[in-house]
């Protein structure tokens, strides 16, 4: 298991220098990857190639860049191109959003999400490898059949033939095709003591090509705060997982609710909702369970932080990106490195 760094998106709290000096400390100490995130605010692509001209070896991963945000074929010459610009450093991330963002932010119906993602990467994967660009399907026709258009393949030669690909997936359905299509997994409030539900899907989807889990990462993004008293650590982090689990969505459709309930949280996942819904987001962030935020996060002393390495490794975690919950570069500086000493000492790198 390797470690990385999960920057987020740029907040009101945060900054680019920020963001690039924390980039370039777990560089500096090690880690895999760093992940820049995208909502409708700051994109990930801009910062990923900003801090890809600032660093050695640390891998740049989209986490992730927006399925409705962009053509296919965009995505395949931004994918290339950082890919260059970083000497075959770039891991893509793709995830269709949700409805509230496609529909709203960017005018694209989230009806069929699996199809959708299926193309979508059939296309990428065909373009970034050079392939004329012809494809026939239920959402994307390449070249337009009726105009001047034709089969087009990429311009330039990047350093790889393919990137990496990972897909943003939450419900068992889009586990199973993140299985079968891509090379790792995204994950949001991945617990490891329940790593056999999530993974059962992955591996059906592994199935389909005569594949097992061997090779395939899986990556989950973990909220990691520091202290001796883990109940406050925790307090840090329930704005964050009420904001999920009760306002990522509306009341008919909301992922990561349901992914809740499927962790045994049905009645605490329902009244977070209708809390945060109701204008009470405080009150929201106290109900979330104090079980549900230990299980998904990393939460303590360095001690504790090692033992949880220790499960996120036994419970097949390939990519073990933390995400430090913290008010200042100092501190987060200082939770990359207690991360780093821990994972050493956690053995779970040799």
């Amino acid at each position: 298991m390797r470690l990385g760094l999960n920057l987020g998106y740029q907040a009101a709290w945060t900054t680019p220098a920020d963001h690039l000096a924390m980039a370039q400390e777990a560089d500096r100490l090690g880690y895999a990857v760093v992940w820049s995130a995208e909502a409708y605010g700051s994109d990930s692509v801009s910062m990923l190639a900003w801090i890809a001209g600032q660093t050695q070896q640390i891998d740049l991963g989209a986490a992730v860049m927006q399925i409705p945000a962009r053509t296919p074929a965009m995505t395949a010459m931004t994918a290339a191109t950082i890919d260059t610009l970083s000497g075959g450093r770039f891991r893509l991330g793709l995830g269709v959003s949700g409805p509230q963002v496609s529909e709203g932010w960017h005018g694209v119906r989230f009806a069929k999400p699996l199809s959708r993602t299926r193309e979508y990467v059939e296309i990428v994967k065909m373009a970034i490898a050079r392939q004329p660009v012809s494809y026939q399907g239920e959402h994307h026709t390449l070249p337009l059949p009726d105009g001047p258009g034709k089969a087009l393949r990429l311009g330039f030669h990047p350093p790889r033939d393919a990137v990496p690909i990972y897909l943003a997936a939450v419900g068992p359905k889009n586990l199973e095709l993140a299985g079968e299509i891509a090379d790792g997994w995204l994950a949001i409030f991945f617990a490891p003591d329940a790593a056999g539900e999530y993974l059962q899907h992955i591996e059906r989807g592994r199935a389909k090509h005569g594949l097992g889990l061997t090779g395939f990462d899986v990556a989950p993004s973990v909220p990691v705060v520091l202290g001796d008293n883990v109940a406050w650590c925790a307090d840090v982090i329930r704005p964050y997982a009420a904001l999920y689990v009760g306002g990522m969505g509306s009341r008919e459709q909301n992922f990561y609710n349901q992914l809740a309930v499927r962790m045994g949280y049905a009645d605490e996942a329902a009244r977070v909702q209708d809390l945060y819904l109701s204008g009470k987001k405080a009150e929201a962030a106290e109900a979330v369970p104090q079980d549900f935020i230990e299980r998904t996060s990393i939460l303590g002393n360095k001690i504790q932080v090692k033992e949880r390495i220790k499960q996120y490794a036994a419970a097949g975690v390939g990519t073990l990106s933390i995400s430090p919950y913290v008010g200042d570069l100092k501190s987060g500086i200082d939770t990359l490195r207690i991360v780093a000493e821990a994972y050493e000492e956690s053995g779970v790198a040799e």
